[in-house]
């Protein structure tokens, strides 16, 4: 069940390279995302995007791909966009 809209889905080249190369697909991280699996935070960040699923602030999550290399997903405050992006490309 969705905890909050993903507006629309965009992703950098970068990150669209890694899922790629990992053999994975952005639809199976957006889909954790969206329903509160948050990845690899921290005990903190998991309160705050908590807070913003609520207040309508951004949102942030941190996957970890099958080849090693980390993946970002970020929901605008808005919900008008969710980006797909390596930590580097921020």
């Amino acid at each position: 069940m969705p905890k909050f809209r993903l507006g629309q889905i965009v992703a950098t080249p970068g990150a669209l390279d890694a899922l790629l190369t990992a053999g994975q697909t952005p639809g199976f991280f957006l889909r954790r995302h969206v329903s509160g699996d948050w990845g690899e935070l921290d005990e903190e960040d998991r309160r705050e995007n908590e807070l913003s699923v609520v207040q309508g602030f951004r949102l942030l999550s941190a996957y970890t791909l099958s080849s090693g290399t980390k993946i970002w997903i970020i929901t605008e405050a808005d919900r008008s966009a969710t980006t797909l992006l390596l930590p580097s490309e921020y």
